[in-house]
């Protein structure tokens, strides 16, 4: 990648300068040369921490975002300032190249983390600087030239530092050799191909702590009877390892306690006959000629001669260079427990083979005779004298095996994994064996029954998915523990990091085979000495396991697939399959369950653990029954509630913080402290460890674009429910989307969103019956929130001023989110913040002026959606934030009036006013050309309410306009009288509430749920997004909105007879619109004015008509694309005909009838082959229902049925005719909830009943 940009610069430069294109066939330069022209190339070894590297790369797409653009080309020109430019453009694209290359690569060399951090500092500082200038170059006018020739020299100064700046850490990378890209990656030699996550948590920090190291010597003459198992590793293979053992095993000591001993080094591939060959010609007492001479024994024979000294004498064994642990599985049953205290010492490069090797409750200690610059480290167990057979050790065909895989996280070298605690190594599979046992048992029943269903001969893929740490390793199996003697053949086997295909198919073989899974001793073994050497390729495996499974009834459970790419290998070489086998797959994606399993039924979704499931399993793990607490310590309640609602029902965290506080003092005290601190105990306490690894395994299998958007989540609180809208627009406004091949940055961030959502990151707040996207808000787990917290902090990304937090040191970071329980002041803002390097600020809570200061250049998003205190004098210094994309005062109610001031922000492209006073946006607002979302008006709640009914409801001596205004300022000048701040309002802000407001209101006759535009809108061409715009003043503007070709989401309000013709005329003109929400209110409303639309657009969505309609328009019906409806008030009087045109919407999935959408006494009959796409029907409010009939093969899909405060007063019936129904929502008096949860639990689908 380097290397061809590199190329690519060259040949400009030469170009430019007269000089022949450069020729690659006469000279290739490699990367190697790129980097450094004096070292000797090296081989790749240091990789990208995941973090630093993502943000780095979405920074430096920023960077180079703008320096690539034509509008910083114009700006370096008018400046003077090109060439620089074009230097750090160049620059910063081969930084780009550099951390492109290492992206797969994660490690956690500290040099190349910090230089990654340089990196992305410098490329913030470009983006900064370049937009800063690109806002100068805007602002440029005559009588502005002075300061023109000002800016010129400061900017040259600035742009030359800014050069000096990309070139230092340019050759920073060159100095230390950083980044070696040869453009493929071949594997070093000490790389480790493959370990698993949970094992790595397991290795204590023992080089903090001399008193941890052990002797390796002692710990081999370790007095016992039963056979023991130590496994010794350490980072640079046998280098350092091999002496050590060496040492010990010749130790005399040693000698006189082992009658039998034998040091073995394991070939690859493994060949059973020379391995017992070998151990039997090294257990021969006599050594010489003779033994190297003496006909090899073969067969039977040699097994039996082996069998005799490993049943009868007291044995060491070393096993050198053990590489996987199918290897481990198959020698371990050569060896029986001889109650004589014999041990097999295994010196093996591989964490996960270590801690297997060595069993579930083994420790690790590092070894004394451990060099400076060499760790090594001895696996063993804790001494048990329980006569435990070896054969129980942990291997993959147990059950502690399978679930062992469960999570695991990303693969790594034994240099990080000395930095975790093994205290926890094998804790997530004990927690989440004992964690199956609550609460499950519908689970497992479903996956039962996805096996076991009909399907004939052919194969079917079942696909268990879920987030990290639910269990679906454990529950997958339990399972298969249970029904596998059910198949002719079956196997189970964990996809290891990184993915082999060579070795999966390999364990495949082993397992299926059957003489290699079930013979048990060494007769067994040397049975497979053929099949196992020489070594297969990749088609003599697929030939072999086609052979095993041919015609056969098998079960292959595939655990943790993590990537599409991963499944097409499998799919695309495994053998065929047939008479009904079943392949289960386990995943951490939505998307990947999908790809594996065609038919959405055998697609089946892990939920966490219900609340009193959650509750049984924590009472049982930390007092080790199920215990009640309100009855036996009820003053822990609270903290328990608490600690509950941290695990949001994940059985990982459940257990392991069960287990914690299991050995901790059983009081309200230390449970508060846990509560308190739970992000620090996760980072420090190795025994809550487990949780974290296991979180973070899916945060590190991000692609770098994800983990940025994921990051920027810890800027809102904990169980805040973030909209999609909301974090979308934001996510655009940051960068972190861009348009691409036509696609809008919107709608790629919007992929974005639901990727982190198929993923398990984010997970969806609910169902939503709102949004036609299914999905229109989400939340984050609390455990996966502290994740992004901590990566976010360590980023300098997002800090959270909240109360408590350090008031010493200042910090440097990009988005600043202000919590409600803040009460700080400005200097201490100042005194924790470095204001001037910050892109957003988003308070929760109420408003200081403080916030904004001159200091604020670079802010791209200021976000007060749903803040207190924001008024109208406040916007003064809003709008002289120049570098403003997104600004919401979404929520803010007192604000009436946007100065006109507005039309600076040039840059402004989400302006959302949605729920304040405001009833007309400012004549600059034309000026805003990058604008593309509009949000304005009050939501609508009732359309009976209109101005002139208000009118009428007021004495008739204030009836005419000229008495309400009267009124009104009488009010005015009392509050006024009142003090200089009436609740936060001073007299300006009052002023503008009564000429902003009311006096348009009243004199106009307005509808305040929407606000009137000026004239010259269809100027804002980048506009996409529009309402609600009141359009009851006159049809030039709905003139203007004709002009806006882009407008995919349009609301209007205030339609009536005089505008009717020209609303229907510019709606069938915008041929891209997707969502249209048309409103009237009081009578005549909509009847009449839209029963003449022309063409309604093709790609209509999502259609709300709110106001009297008496007919459903006629022109609905062709709208075949029309998924969501939603009427309210709309009193249509012709029901059963209302009814059959809209079940005939093909695509229609979610019908919302509100308040008065149908007239009289209303029977709703829902008939065959009606709605064939139906999801969700909300009905609210909707008096007069006398029945909800839903015949057989009606509704067939529909999922949701929600009844708010809607009574049925006859009958419903027909339920049961739902295949597909899931949920029956209710909100109000609804006295027979009991009775309908009890038949629907009759149903095959067992829909629930929720109480909203």
């Amino acid at each position: 990648m380097c290397f061809y940009l590199y190329q690519s610069q060259l040949r400009d430069v030469l170009f430019q300068n007269g000089v022949p294109p450069f020729n690659p066939s006469l000279a290739i330069l490699s990367p190697t040369s790129i980097i450094s022209t004096t070292a000797p190339p090296i081989e790749p070894k240091l990789t990208m921490e995941a973090t630093g590297l993502s943000v780095g790369k979405s920074v430096l797409n920023g960077a180079l975002g703008y320096a690539k653009s034509a509008l910083a080309e114009e700006v370096a020109l008018q400046l003077g300032v090109r060439r620089d430019q074009a230097f750090i453009t160049d620059e910063l694209e081969m930084m780009q190249g550099f951390l492109m290359t290492a992206h797969e690569e994660r490690d956690d060399n500290m040099v190349v983390k910090i230089w990654v951090k340089q990196v992305r500092d410098v490329a913030y500082n470009v983006e900064d600087c370049l937009q800063d200038f690109a806002v100068r170059l805007d602002k440029q006018s005559w009588w502005r030239l002075p300061l023109t020739l000002l800016d010129r020299r400061r900017v040259a100064k600035e742009m030359k530092e800014l050069r000096a700046k990309v070139e230092d850490v340019s050759q920073r990378n060159v100095r230390y050799n950083l980044i070696n890209t040869t453009g493929s990656r071949p594997a070093a030699p000490g790389r480790q191909p493959s370990i698993a996550g949970t094992t790595m948590l397991g290795i204590q920090d023992a080089t903090k702590q001399e008193k941890s190291k052990v002797d390796l010597v002692q710990l081999i003459n370790k007095k016992g009877t039963d056979l023991r198992v130590i496994t010794v590793g350490g980072k640079g293979a046998d280098l350092g390892q091999t002496p050590i053992i060496w040492a010990a095993y010749e130790d005399p000591e040693i000698k006189n306690n082992f009658p039998c001993r034998a040091w073995v080094r394991l070939m690859h591939p493994f060949s059973p006959e020379d391995f017992v060959q070998s151990l039997v010609e090294q257990f021969h007492t006599s050594v010489g000629v003779d033994i190297l001479l003496e006909t090899k024994k073969m067969g039977q024979e040699l097994a039996e001669e082996f069998n005799g000294y490993v049943n009868a004498k007291k044995f060491l064994i070393v096993l050198n260079d053990l590489s996987t642990i199918e290897e481990w599985n198959r020698i371990k049953r050569c060896f029986p427990n001889n109650k004589k205290g014999s041990l097999i010492i295994v010196s093996t490069r591989q964490v996960e083979v270590a801690s297997l090797c060595a069993g579930q409750e083994s420790i690790v200690s590092e070894l004394k005779q451990s060099s400076i610059d060499q760790n090594i480290y001895a696996f063993y167990e804790k001494g048990s004298q329980d006569g435990t057979d070896l054969t129980m050790v942990a291997g993959p065909s147990s059950k502690s095996a399978v679930t062992n895989g469960t999570d695991q996280s990303q693969g790594a070298d034994w240099n990080h994994a000395m930095r975790k605690s093994f205290s926890c190594a094998m804790s997530m599979t004990t927690a989440l064996e004992e964690s199956h046992l609550v609460g499950r048992d519908k689970e497992m029943k479903k996956i039962r029954d996805l096996i076991f269903a009909e399907a004939g001969e052919q194969l079917e893929v079942i696909s268990v998915w879920g987030m990290g740490g639910l269990g679906k390793t454990t529950l997958v199996g339990d399972v298969y523990q249970q029904i596998n003697c059910k198949f002719d053949k079956h196997a189970c086997v964990t996809i290891m990091r990184p993915f082999i295909l060579e070795e999966l198919f390999g364990s495949l073989f082993m397992q299926l085979d059957a003489e290699s899974s079930e013979k048990k001793d060494v007769v067994g073994l040397l049975g497979n000495a053929k099949k196992a050497s020489p070594p297969m390729s990749l088609a003599e495996l697929v030939n072999e396991l086609a052979k095993l499974i041919e015609k056969k009834r098998s079960l292959i459970v595939l655990d943790d697939v993590s990537s599409t790419a991963e499944w097409d290998l499998i799919v695309r070489k495994f053998p065929k399959m047939t008479n009904g086998s079943r392949i289960i797959v386990t995943t951490r994606e939505e998307n990947i369950a999908n790809l594996c399993s065609v038919k959405k039924e055998n697609i089946y979704k892990l939920e966490a653990l219900k609340d009193s499931d959650a509750r049984v399993l924590f009472t049982k793990k930390v007092f080790k029954e199920t215990a009640y607490l309100d009855e036996k310590h009820p003053e822990l309640i609270e903290q328990a509630e608490l600690i509950l609602k941290k695990c949001s029902g994940l059985p990982l965290a459940i257990v392991t913080i069960g287990g914690f506080l299991a050995n901790q003092p059983q009081t309200v005290v230390e449970w508060r402290r846990l509560n308190e601190h739970i992000s620090a105990e996760l980072e420090i306490n190795p025994k809550l460890g487990t949780i974290l690894a296991v979180l973070t395994k899916s945060y590190d299998g991000l692609p770098y674009h994800l983990k940025s958007c994921f990051l920027y989540l810890p800027i809102f609180p904990e169980d805040y429910k973030v909209s999609r809208r909301r974090l979308v627009r934001r996510w655009t406004a940051e960068g972190y989307s861009r348009e691409v091949r036509g696609k809008s940055a919107e709608g790629i961030a919007d992929n974005y969103f639901m990727e982190l959502i198929s993923r398990s990151m984010i997970l969806p707040y609910q169902q939503s019956i709102r949004s036609r996207k299914g999905i229109d808000a989400c939340h984050v787990h609390d455990l996966m929130r502290e994740i992004g917290i901590s990566k976010s902090m360590e980023e300098n990304l997002v800090f959270r001023l909240e109360e408590g937090c350090s008031l010493n040191t200042q910090h440097v970071v990009r988005h600043l989110a202000i919590s409600s329980n803040w009460e700080g002041n400005q200097s201490d803002l100042e005194s924790i913040i470095d204001m001037s390097r910050v892109r957003s600020i988003t308070v929760f809570g109420k408003w200081k002026s403080f916030y904004i200061s001159d200091k604020i250049r670079l802010l791209r998003v200021l976000d007060l959606e749903g803040t207190s205190g924001v008024f109208d004098h406040h916007l003064e210094d809003i709008v002289k934030l120049f570098h403003l994309k997104y600004l919401s005062l979404r929520g803010c109610t007192p604000i009436c009036h946007l100065p006109d001031s507005l039309g600076n922000l040039k840059q402004l492209e989400t302006l959302d006013l949605r729920g304040t006073q405001i009833v007309k946006l400012p004549h600059s607002i034309r000026k805003l050309r990058k604008l593309n979302y509009l949000r304005a008006g009050k939501e609508p709640m009732d359309e009976d309410i209109s101005y002139e009914q208000v009118v009428e409801d007021l004495p008739a001596v204030m009836r005419n306009s000229a008495c309400l205004l009267t009124a009104s300022s009488m009010v005015l000048c009392a509050r006024c009288f009142a003090g200089s701040d009436f609740n936060g309002y001073n007299h300006r802000d009052l002023c503008s509430a009564f000429c902003c407001v009311a006096l348009p209101v009243v004199a106009m006759k307005l509808d305040a749920h929407g606000v009137v535009v000026p004239r010259g809108v269809r100027k804002l061409k980048a506009l996409h997004t529009l309402g609600v715009v009141n359009i009851s003043r006159g049809r030039i503007i709905l003139q203007n909105i004709r002009r806006l070709s882009g407008l995919r989401k349009l609301g209007v309000t205030g339609i009536n007879k005089r505008n009717s013709l020209e609303l229907q005329s510019t709606v069938s003109q915008l041929s891209r619109l997707e969502s249209l929400s048309m409103r009237s209110e009081g009578m005549p409303g909509l009847s009449g004015c839209l029963d003449d639309m022309p063409t309604p657009p093709e790609n209509l969505q999502s259609l709300k008509l709110y106001g009297n309609l008496v007919i459903l328009p006629a022109w609905i019906q062709t709208l075949g694309n029309l998924v969501k409806l939603k009427l309210r008030n709309s009193r249509i009087l012709d029901h059963r005909t209302a009814i059959q045109v809209l079940g005939e919407l093909p695509m229609l999935a979610i019908l919302c009838l509100w308040t008065k959408s149908f007239e009289g006494e209303v029977h709703f009959s829902f008939d065959q082959r009606a709605f064939p796409s139906l999801v969700v029907l909300h009905l609210d409010h909707l008096d007069g229902l006398k029945s909800l009939d839903f015949s057989l093969r009606g509704t067939p899909k529909l999922e949701v049925l929600q009844l708010s405060e809607t009574y049925i007063q006859e009958r419903c019936s027909g339920l049961q005719h739902l295949p597909m129904l899931k949920e029956v929502v209710l909100k109000g008096d609804y006295p027979c909830v009991e009775k309908l949860r009890a038949d629907l639990a009759k149903f095959p689908n067992r829909p629930v009943v929720k109480l909203n």
